[in-house]
């Protein structure tokens, strides 16, 4: 049979410990992971060449691939942070650095759900992105380092990241398929696979719950395992469509599940294109589906915390990045030890 697809996590499912990338990268050696996505760059504790090349030969003394990462890259989006100069002086620089870590991969992001408020909006945004990705073409070519643009907190629909992979060259931009942020825009995590799983270089992996409400559904992410996703398929798909990529967790739990009020017209603003019958997958995920009912400690829930709660949110992100990955090894065949 094929080759089991490496196993690894996205750095900002334990964000609370603060960890810089030789500490990530012994955590994950400590897992008996053979992959890991410095997903922000912010994970480096330094962006001198000569500490990435260090970053570089540390993953490689340990067997383990990294994928890049960086943030938003469209100057447009309302995420865009206006310090980086422009969406291209963006990208690039996570390119680079990408480069030096010996990355062949590099996600990063369009925007955030606030930029589907106005569909324009939304329409300017990403062709502002096709035309950042096509401008770095070259760059990116000479690097080495492909484009993986994530379906991101709520900002686009499978269908609308598949239209900017196409436009902007397959050949040089992919998807950072995310499992989890698909609920925010009420489609079913199995039809993003379905749709992006050929484009697809790198993933966010994680699970949700998903439950109706007399407006809609709710929806929540959880620990893998513990949500209504249906992995085996999701999985079966996977193996189909982009078996290469490597299977990285980005457990997200501590926040109150969000609510999806499709049965109120205001809601539709939002997504006057998505077809119905990608709708209906969504509705049929929330009919099955049920509220979390085990313990979480809310971490965006305001307020002033004290260090007790620090400390027990930090150990909750490990837990359910570890319970995670345990369960990917032995519930999905996911990792290193199950190779022969």
């Amino acid at each position: 049979g094929a080759k089991p697809p490496r196993l690894g996590f996205d750095t900002y499912s334990i964000r609370a410990m603060q960890w810089k990338d030789m500490q990530l990268l012994d955590y994950a050696a400590s897992l008996k992971l053979d992959a890991i996505q410095l997903s922000s760059l912010d994970d480096y504790s330094s962006l001198e060449p000569e500490h990435l090349k260090q970053v570089k030969e540390h993953a490689a003394k340990r067997g383990i691939l990294i994928d890049g990462g960086t943030g938003c890259i469209c100057s447009l989006s309302k995420a865009f942070n206006k310090k980086e100069g422009s969406g291209s002086e963006a990208l690039l620089k996570g390119l680079k650095v990408s480069n030096l870590v010996g990355a062949k991969v590099m996600r990063c992001y369009m925007g955030t759900r606030d930029d589907r408020d106005d569909p324009a909006h939304l329409e300017a945004c990403m062709a502002e992105t096709i035309r950042t990705f096509r401008a770095a073409k070259n760059q990116a070519q000479d690097l080495g380092v492909k484009i993986a643009i994530e379906n991101h907190a709520g900002d686009m629909q499978a269908r609308e990241v598949r239209t900017i992979i196409e436009e902007s060259g397959k050949d040089f931009v992919g998807s950072c398929l995310d499992s989890g942020n698909p609920i925010w825009v009420a489609e079913d995590p199995n039809l993003t696979m379905e749709i992006l799983g050929p484009y697809v270089l790198t993933m966010h992996t994680r699970d949700s719950v998903v439950f109706e409400l007399p407006q809609g559904a709710a929806a929540q992410w959880v620990a893998l395992g513990d949500g209504v996703i249906d992995f085996g398929a999701f999985m079966e798909k996977k193996r189909q469509l982009c078996p290469d990529a490597p299977l990285h967790l980005e457990i997200i739990t501590g926040r109150p599940p969000d609510v999806l009020p499709y049965f109120e017209p205001d809601f539709w603003r939002r997504f006057p294109k998505t077809p119905a019958q990608d709708f209906v997958r969504f509705v049929q995920l929330a009919k099955k589906g049920h509220p979390l009912m085990g313990p979480m400690v809310v971490e965006d829930a305001g307020g002033n915390r004290p260090a007790e709660f620090k400390i027990a949110l930090r150990e909750q992100q490990r837990l359910d990045l570890e319970r995670s990955l345990d369960y990917a090894k032995k519930k999905l065949g996911a990792g290193i030890q199950w190779r022969s």
